[in-house]
């Protein structure tokens, strides 16, 4: 099997959320304690920080990877969606895994895999559990999928768990409050295992106490702890709140025995593309004129990149977009400026809401523009319409992010 060929295998398995939605959704991790087993149980061969949230935990997981990596240790990073290409999902000191590590870990334990009905999700965490155990990092930084309590990443006892923060997004599966979301998530508060939640929130605040304290947890609230402004490259005022998130971890870190000082910590969060690749968070695509793509899409996610987009100076706004079809609308369709022109699209897997939908549903609510064929049409419109002073925006789906960039 070629890498294109072990790519289209893994990705026709059994529906992948990220493509398919809810009926991708699996609520049980016994598959994945029965693929660690088989696989001799690589997460435990390794130390690791489990990052879960709402938003942010993408960027989080990124600079506490990068704040490790300047402070000299070899870091794995397990993040999800990827945008380009399925390797961005397990990197090891900023380097993707090679092709050839993909090809041998399906190729060996393929009849398993069949046998087993495993899905996507979890063969790509057995995958990254594996490549981690092998290659002796010194610790990794693994990203939770969808949730926390059933994700397929809950099988390691981290030495830190994170939470960033808690909005109602896919609450198709993890309950449409708050509190419900929350108990999701804090499933991966472990026994005796510090936590550290980004973000004080009154509706969870009480869920992860109770949570911490069955745990016998040291639980720390990190926009409550630290007062310190540092800087980060990762553009987006919205990144403060993670910087502080990763501010506590690394505290709890230190803790329990690793080695990192000021200046590592302040390097490692300002340097977190270079050391890490990450793409898509407030990312400057051109200059005249500014085109910016961000992969914020659910109501919080938004809410920071609108006002980051308010901030901005231009004669013009005209806004690409595009969403995946199990969105809610109206969870968001107010946050958007009516003054906008806007571009819609449909991003190209079988979740994309048709771009004539968004238009007609956007229309409702005055945010007015035409409808293209693709993502890249849209943009390419945009572009030819847009003057030098003027702002272009790229954003709505991860999926729309990543035709782009």
């Amino acid at each position: 099997m070629t890498y294109q060929d072990t790519l289209d295998w893994l990705f026709s398995q059994l529906p992948m959320y990220q493509r398919q939605g809810k009926s991708a959704y699996k609520a049980d991790l016994s598959n994945t304690i029965i693929l660690a087993k088989h696989l001799n149980n690589p997460e435990l061969h390794f130390k690791s920080v489990h990052v879960a949230g709402t938003n942010g935990k993408g960027s989080s997981s990124h600079m506490l990877a990068s704040v490790l990596q300047e402070a000299g240790y070899k870091v794995g990073l397990y993040t999800s969606p990827h945008l380009k290409d399925f390797r961005e999902r397990i990197k090891i000191n900023g380097k993707s895994i090679s092709k050839q590590f993909v090809i041998g870990f399906i190729k060996r334990h393929k009849s398993f895999f069949e046998e087993h009905q495993l899905s996507f999700f979890e063969m790509t965490v057995g995958m990254a559990f594996e490549y981690f155990s092998k290659q002796h990092v010194d610790i990794a930084i693994i990203e939770v999928g969808l949730g926390g309590r059933l994700d397929s990443t809950n099988i390691i006892s981290p030495e830190v768990s994170v939470i960033t923060n808690i909005g109602l997004d896919h609450t198709q599966f993890l309950g449409d409050t708050l509190k419900a979301i929350a108990y999701e998530k804090g499933g991966i508060i472990k026994p005796h295992v510090p936590v550290v939640i980004g973000e004080t929130q009154k509706e969870t605040k009480v869920v992860f106490t109770s949570l911490a304290k069955k745990s016998e947890s040291k639980l720390v609230f990190a926009d409550q702890e630290v007062n310190q402004a540092y800087e980060s490259d990762l553009a987006g005022s919205y990144q403060s709140k993670n910087v502080k998130t990763v501010i506590q971890t690394v505290k709890e870190l230190k803790a329990k025995g690793f080695k990192i000082s000021e200046q590592q910590l302040r390097t490692g969060l300002l340097h977190v593309v270079k050391n890490t690749g990450l793409l898509g968070r407030w990312q400057v695509l051109n200059t005249q004129p500014k085109v910016v793509c961000d992969t914020g899409h659910n109501r919080e996610g938004l809410t920071y990149v609108m006002k980051q987009l308010s901030n901005e100076t231009y004669n013009e706004l005209h806004i690409v977009f595009g969403v995946v079809n199990d969105k809610d609308l109206d969870s968001i369709v107010d946050l958007l400026p009516k003054e906008a022109i806007y571009y819609f699209c449909k991003p190209n897997i079988s979740r994309g809401l048709e771009a004539d939908k968004l238009k007609k549903v956007f229309g409702v609510h005055n945010l007015c523009g035409a409808s293209y064929g693709s993502v890249n049409e849209a943009y390419n419109a945009a572009l030819k319409n847009a003057n030098s002073n003027d702002l272009i925006f790229i954003g709505g789906s991860t999926f729309v992010v990543a035709e782009i960039i």
